[in-house]
């Protein structure tokens, strides 16, 4: 498998150097060349997640990596799960249309978030092509809240990275902020920048834009505009399909997303034929997506913290991925597209343009209130409690499914659960009256000391702490 940047480079890597760049040289993102067939159905039915895993995502690596070698890596991410299905899928009765209605539970990782699926093989990968080359790098991302713990705590301890988290100091969840505040090994770095998730994001982009620095510390990237990150999350749209169809018939999905990254992974699993039938992108307050996908305009507003802060986000990364595909792979007008969404702070696509974006794609939002409704609803009704990213997931679906797209009785419906509800433990209990409790291995938490670093959103100063903290 061969890659291409977004932004018109021509220059092809394999996967390995595609891992450990991260960001493309002329800023943008990798993509393959080619977009590979999944294994059909059958063959897959009846295997484990590992092994699922493998065959999804084996054509990525495929020439970069050895196969046993890649079976051995994908089977030790997967063991760091506390369930053997490593992800689950749990029935939550029906739609209003009569369509059943799943939520795919995306939370038993170490760190509670779906953010694990891909980071626990993502840093496994990190060391193995590491050690192949004998290199080191510095990894550098920002975190609205759930991309930091995971990163760190798949990178901690290897002795060839060094890892670098930029997140918007008191817009994450208190869970979210010490689960990266409180790790122990020297490794790995949580830096709280003023701002929001954004403005992180946008340091982190001209650390990489700053081509001598990111030489000279050999920078690459573990957001989800690294390829490999959207890769692996492949996987579980197959499994989930595979748990609530015993068919090749088609299922929809539901996704609450913030940087696009998590729905365009179920969107390269359609394109190598999975049967999808809608893709629904989820939105809080922060509507940036449900705006551009209603419209067709996409525009910079201002951030507004919620209770579901992974998705306090206004510039959606992963969307130039899916953009480059709609736009006929031309490089040049989508770096010409972005250059004015950043100059001007809006954009509009052409209305064919929306109209293909709108052939696979729905939207809707949800506000911190009817979140908070859902949540409580889900708990009366199934003595469940989830999160509220998930519940605005939920309450897109159910919205939708009422003589909108998800009205088909015969296509069930799998809503993203995305994070433990125990991360977000204080809008659960306003909506419930229940506190969730972390799991054992985490119920000390909150008396363990912290360490994190203060820093001005200020790319030179960014620069010095990463350059006096490598190891």
């Amino acid at each position: 498998m061969r890659y291409v940047s977004t932004r018109g480079d021509d220059t092809e890597l394999g996967f390995a150097d595609v891992l450990l760049a991260g960001l493309a040289p002329d800023g943008g993102l990798y993509v393959p060349v080619e977009w590979p067939e999944l294994p059909p159905l059958a063959d897959l039915r009846g295997l484990p997640f590992d092994r699922v895993a493998v065959e999804v995502t084996w054509p990525f690596v495929a020439g970069d990596v050895d196969r046993v070698a890649y079976e051995r890596i994908v089977a030790d991410a997967y063991a760091s799960f506390d369930v053997p299905e490593v992800c689950p899928v749990v029935p939550l009765g029906e739609l209003a249309s009569g369509a059943p209605l799943h939520l795919l539970e995306l939370f038993h990782g170490p760190t509670l978030a779906f953010k694990d699926v891909a980071l626990q093989l993502v840093g496994r990968l990190f060391d193995h092509v590491l050690a192949a080359r004998d290199g080191h790098i510095c990894v550098l991302g920002a975190t609205s809240g759930d991309t930091g713990s995971a990163a760190m705590d798949a990178c901690a301890g290897l002795d060839r990275v060094d890892t670098f988290i930029l997140f918007p100091d008191g817009r994450t969840s208190e869970v979210q902020r010490r689960q990266m505040t409180t790790l122990t090994a020297s490794n790995v770095h949580a830096v709280a920048v003023p701002g929001t998730f954004d403005d992180c994001q946008d340091l982190v982009k001209a650390a990489f834009a700053d081509a001598p620095f990111r030489e000279e510390v050999h920078l690459s990237a573990v957001n989800s505009i690294n390829w490999a990150r959207v890769m692996a999350q492949v996987t579980y749209y197959v499994t989930a399909h595979l748990a609530v169809r015993d068919d090749d018939g088609p299922v929809s999905f539901v996704v609450p997303t913030g940087n696009f990254g998590n729905v365009l992974a179920g969107w390269v699993a359609a394109r190598g034929g999975l049967p999808v039938d809608r893709l629904v992108v989820a939105s809080n307050r922060n509507d940036v997506l449900t705006r551009f996908f209603t419209s067709g305009t996409m525009s910079l507003a201002e951030v507004v913290p919620t209770t579901s802060p992974s998705m306090d986000i206004q510039v959606s990364s992963n969307l130039e991925r899916l953009l480059f595909e709609v736009l006929g792979r031309d490089g040049r007008a989508i770096a010409e597209l972005l250059g004015r969404f950043r100059s001007d702070g809006s954009v509009t696509v052409d209305a064919t343009v929306l109209a293909e974006l709108r052939r696979g794609f729905d939207c809707g939002r949800l506000d911190d209130e009817e979140a908070g409704r859902v949540i409580r609803e889900v708990h009366h009704r199934l003595g469940l409690l989830v999160d509220p990213h998930t519940a605005v997931g939920i309450g897109v679906a159910e919205r939708l499914a009422d003589g909108g797209p998800l009205d088909d009785p015969d296509v069930p419906v799998v809503c993203l659960a995305t994070a433990h509800p125990a991360k977000f433990p204080d809008a659960v209990e306003a909506a419930t009256g229940l506190r969730p409790q972390l799991p054992a291995r985490l119920a000390d938490l909150f008396e363990r000391p912290e360490r994190v670093d203060h820093v001005p959103a200020d790319l030179v100063q960014i620069q010095e702490l990463l350059r006096s903290r490598l190891s």
